[in-house]
C-alpha cells in the first residue's frame, strides 16, 4: 500500500460513497418517509373516518370473519391502534379452495368494509425502502449490499476525518463551492452520527439470515420450518379434525393475555381451524409498547379456551435481534421520538447528497475553459438530478396521483405506483438533453411546484383539506398537509438560491474572460 492509511481510506470512503450513492439516497430518503407511513396511508384514503380503537374490535372482526370465510384455513387479523385506525383482515383456505387469500379493512364502529379508494400508500414507500418493490428477495438482497457499503462508507469516512468533531462546528457556506460543500456534508455526518451507524447496522440485522443463512440450516439440517417455529416467530398450523365446533368468546382470551403481559395490549389474533374441533387461537402483543421488536404470544384451544402454549421470553440473541430490530423500525416512538428519527433520516439523506454532490465539484473544469468536462463526471451530474430531485418529485407525482385518478377505476393502485416511476424516469431523462445548471433550476422549481400546490389540488378535490381538518382537529390530514406547503416553501427557497448563484457565476465568468483572457497569450491557471 504506497498511500498511507488515512490517504487509503479517503479513497476508500470517496469511492464506496458514488459507487450506490444513488440507491442509498432513495433508500435512506425513503426510510424518513416510512416513519409516517401510517399518516401518509390515512391522509391517500380520505373517505376515512376518524375512528377510535375499542374493546370490541377484536369480536367485531371475528364476527365478519365467520361470515366472509366461515371454511378458512386460517384467519389473521390486525387490529386498530392508534396510528392505524383500521382492523386488517387476513384470510389463508386451503390448496383447492377459491380464493386461496382474501384481505380486507374492516370498520370497527360499523362492522362493514371499509369504502375507501384503493391505494398502497405509504407501504408504497416503505417496501421500497427495504425491497425496492423487486419481486422475490432480489431487491432485499441489493438493498443488504448498498447498507453494508454505507457501513464501510462511514467508518472509512471516521477515520478519514482527524477533526471529525471540530469540522461539526465549521461550517463556511460563503467560502467556495468545493469547500461549502464538504463543510455541510461533514456537519451532516457528524450531527446524527450515531443514528448513521444505528440505523444502518440495525438495517442489516433485520435481514441476517437473507444474507448468512449458513449456520441456521446447519443447526436445522436446512428445516427452516423448525427454525421458525423455535423462534416463535410461526405457529405450525393443526390438521382439521373434520368435526364442527364453535369458537370460544374471544373477550376472556384477552384479558388473560393482557394480565400475563403486566398490561400490554394484544395487537395480532391468528386462528387457526377456525369452526373445527382442533380450533387454536393465537393472541400476539402489540410492538408499539416496547423497543425490543419481541412480541410475546399466547395460544389457547379455541373451544374450550384453556392455554395450550405461552411465550413470553426469548433467548438473549434472539432478544438482541428483536432490540437491533426495533430500533430500527422505530415503532415504540412517542409523536416527539418519532420526529427526531425523521430528522435524523433527512440528515442521513442529504449527507449522502452533498457527498454526490462534491464527487461532481471537486472535478469541475477550471474558469479558463481549456478542460473539457470528462465522462465519468457528466454521468454523475446527470445521475445527481435525476435522483437527488427526481425523486421527490416522483413521491410528490405518487401523492398527485392518488388525488386525480378516478376512485372507481380499476387497478387504480397500481397506476399511482406507474405514475411515480413515469415520473422519475422522466425527471432522469430531463438531464440528459438540458444543461445542468438549468436541470437543477427546471427541477427544483417543479418540486416546489408539487410540494406547495399539493394542499390546494387536495382542497379543490376532496372535503378533507385544512379548512376542514384544522377546525375539526384532525392533526393527521392537517399536518400532511401542513408539512407539504413547507417543504413546497423549502424547495423553492433553494431553486431561487440556485438560480441567483448560478447567474453570479455567470458573470463573473464573463467578466473574466473580459478582462484576463488574450487571444495571443494563455492565462495563467489559477
Amino acid at each position: 500500500m504506497k498511500a498511507g492509511f488515512r490517504q487509503s481510506m479517503a479513497w476508500l470512503h470517496t469511492w464506496s460513497g458514488l459507487v450506490v450513492g444513488w440507491l442509498l439516497f432513495s433508500i435512506f430518503l425513503t426510510g424518513a418517509v416510512s416513519f409516517y407511513r401510517h399518516e401518509i396511508t390515512q391522509w391517500m384514503r380520505p373517505e376515512l373516518r376518524q375512528i377510535a380503537p375499542s374493546p370490541n374490535d377484536a369480536s367485531v372482526a371475528l364476527r365478519r370473519l365467520q361470515e366472509i370465510a366461515p371454511d378458512a384455513r386460517r384467519w389473521l387479523i390486525d387490529l386498530p391502534d392508534d396510528r392505524d385506525p383500521v382492523a386488517h383482515l387476513y384470510v389463508w383456505r386451503d390448496p383447492g379452495k377459491s380464493p386461496s387469500f382474501q384481505r380486507e379493512e374492516l370498520d370497527t364502529s360499523s362492522g362493514m368494509p371499509i369504502a375507501a379508494r384503493a391505494t398502497y400508500g405509504g407501504d408504497f414507500l416503505f417496501y421500497f425502502h427495504f425491497d425496492l418493490n423487486m419481486p422475490s428477495v432480489w431487491g432485499r438482497l441489493i438493498v443488504g449490499v448498498a447498507a453494508m457499503i454505507m457501513l464501510v462508507s462511514i467508518i472509512s469516512g471516521i477515520i478519514t476525518h482527524r477533526r471529525i468533531f471540530r469540522d461539526f462546528f465549521t461550517f463556511r457556506p460563503w467560502k467556495a463551492a468545493q469547500r461549502s460543500w464538504l463543510d455541510a456534508h461533514n456537519v451532516l455526518a457528524v450531527m446524527a452520527l450515531p443514528f448513521h451507524l444505528m440505523i444502518t447496522y440495525t438495517g442489516l440485522i433485520t435481514l441476517m439470515f437473507l444474507y448468512m443463512p449458513w449456520g441456521r440450516d446447519i443447526a436445522y439440517q436446512g428445516d427452516t420450518q423448525a427454525f421458525l417455529a423455535e423462534a416463535a416467530i410461526v405457529t405450525s398450523i393443526p390438521e382439521a379434525a373434520g368435526r364442527p365446533a364453535p369458537l370460544t368468546p374471544i373477550g376472556p382470551l384477552i384479558s388473560q393475555a393482557t394480565d400475563r403481559w403486566h398490561g400490554a395490549p394484544v395487537g395480532r389474533i391468528d386462528v387457526y381451524r377456525p369452526g373445527d374441533a382442533n380450533a387454536l387461537i393465537e393472541l400476539t402483543s402489540s410492538d408499539a409498547a416496547q423497543i425490543a421488536f419481541h412480541r410475546r404470544k399466547v395460544t389457547f384451544n379455541g373451544v374450550t379456551g384453556d392455554v395450550v402454549a405461552a411465550t413470553n421470553t426469548t433467548k438473549w440473541a434472539a432478544q438482541t435481534k428483536g432490540a437491533m430490530y426495533g430500533l430500527h423500525i422505530g415503532r415504540f416512538a412517542d409523536p416527539f421520538a418519532r420526529f427526531l428519527y425523521f430528522l435524523s433520516s433527512i440528515a442521513g439523506t442529504a449527507m449522502i447528497a452533498t457527498g454526490l454532490l462534491l464527487w461532481a465539484i471537486k472535478r469541475c473544469p477550471k474558469r479558463d475553459r481549456q478542460e473539457r468536462k470528462g465522462a465519468g463526471r457528466r454521468i454523475v451530474e446527470i445521475l445527481n438530478v435525476g435522483t437527488i430531485t427526481g425523486l421527490p418529485i416522483a413521491i410528490g407525482a405518487f401523492f398527485w396521483a392518488n388525488r386525480l385518478i378516478p376512485v372507481d377505476l380499476a387497478q387504480r393502485a397500481d397506476l399511482e405506483a406507474i405514475c411515480f416511476y413515469l415520473v422519475w424516469v422522466f425527471a432522469a431523462v430531463h438531464p440528459i438533453v438540458r444543461h445542468i445548471d438549468r436541470a437543477w433550476t427546471d427541477q427544483l422549481i417543479v418540486a416546489a411546484f408539487i410540494y406547495g400546490a399539493l394542499p390546494i389540488m387536495n382542497a379543490i378535490v376532496t372535503d378533507r383539506h385544512l379548512g376542514v381538518t384544522l377546525v375539526n382537529g384532525n392533526w393527521v390530514l392537517a399536518g400532511f398537509d401542513l408539512a407539504m406547503l413547507l417543504v413546497g416553501m423549502l424547495l423553492g427557497l433553494t431553486a431561487w438560491q440556485v438560480r441567483r448563484r448560478q447567474r453570479a457565476g455567470t458573470n463573473t465568468k464573463r467578466t473574466d474572460t473580459a478582462f484576463t483572457v488574450s487571444p495571443t497569450i494563455e492565462p495563467p491557471r489559477p
